[in-house]
């Protein structure tokens, strides 16, 4: 008996304990990778999120941007990290479900080494193009990219295997013309060079290019959604625009490195959840022409997996590789 009411009474502290670890966190400021260079959607994504975070954690939520290697270094940083909670990644869904089927010697796995968060954005994409171009439509910027002489339309990723660069070599194949790839190091980049019309096109989620548009720095001559979107009513569809058939959608979430305890993972998908359902998170993610989207773990676990075997095939089937 008394053997009994020991180990019962053992059982109840490591609740208690567990509990008050739970209660406890966070105890110290976290951190939020970002494996893309400042001012790109993914580096919006994490300060539209991470601000209210914060607030809602009571600790300071700081932004690092580890950019390079197609996203490879600032996700495999997340994947070594430890799993107390204190670092996070807000991930980009190029990086998580098509680097692995691009880089076969990868140094983190999207499902052994992370937990999911949640989900909080979904985005088409739109075909933008430097304001100093000659165009104001798809079939202008193809006729336009005939008339170049070398490599045709020259056109920008935020990495090698990005969904921006698998984008474009989805459309050189439907158009039947050549296009250049120029890699760079995150979408923050890329952007100052499709400003400056160092490249000719870049397509990309809304929020790394919808600043831009009322000036006419750049233009944005298809959304490649079903539908188009409320902020950016005059763009028409890619359908609409020539293009049938021409969806690419990304998404953002955050993760955990794996083992990041459940309480923890139960604490921040609760917080996560209240903001991306807010109305004024909402009217954000609206204004940067994408659509605020919550799934819980298990959901986004499921998503994942289901993207992976996607991506991975239409990676093969285009017989895409990194440069």
């Amino acid at each position: 008996m008394k053997l009994a009411h020991f180990a019962l009474a053992a059982g109840v502290a490591l609740a208690s304990a567990a509990a008050a670890g739970a209660d406890a966190y966070p105890s110290k400021p976290i951190t939020m990778i970002v494996p893309t260079a400042p001012a790109g959607s993914t580096d919006i994504m994490a300060r539209l999120v991470a601000e209210p975070l914060a607030r809602a954690l009571g600790k300071p939520i700081v932004i690092d941007n580890k950019p390079g290697a197609s996203g490879n270094i600032g996700t495999e940083f997340v994947a070594r990290a430890a799993p107390d909670g204190y670092t996070l990644l807000m991930q980009y869904s190029g990086y998580h479900v098509g680097n692995p089927a691009l880089y076969p010697n990868l140094k983190w796995s999207p499902t052994r080494d992370f937990v999911p968060i949640a989900m909080v954005m979904r985005a088409p994409h739109v075909i933008a193009v430097s304001g100093t171009l000659p165009v104001n439509s798809v079939q202008d910027l193809i006729a336009y990219g005939k008339k170049k002489k070398k490599g045709g339309l020259f056109f920008a990723s935020s990495g090698n295997g990005s969904i921006q660069h698998i984008a474009g070599e989805l459309l050189a194949r439907q158009i039947k013309e050549p296009m250049t790839h120029v890699p760079y190091k995150g979408s923050g980049p890329a952007i100052n060079d499709l400003v400056a019309g160092t490249v000719d096109m870049f397509i990309t989620t809304p929020p790394s290019v919808i600043g831009f548009l009322p000036s006419g720095k750049l233009k944005a001559l298809a959304y490649t959604g079903a539908q188009r979107h409320p902020s950016m009513p005059h763009v028409p569809t890619s359908a609409e625009a020539g293009l049938p058939g021409y969806e690419v959608e990304s998404w953002f979430a955050v993760f955990a490195p794996a083992k990041t305890p459940p309480e923890i993972v139960a604490r921040l998908t609760t917080e996560i959840r209240k903001i991306v359902e807010s109305e004024s998170f909402r009217k954000k993610v609206d204004d940067q022409g994408a659509f605020a989207v919550y799934m819980d773990p298990p959901t986004l676990g499921k998503f994942v997996d289901q993207q992976l075997a996607m991506w991975s095939k239409v990676i093969k089937d285009a017989d895409i590789k990194p440069d």
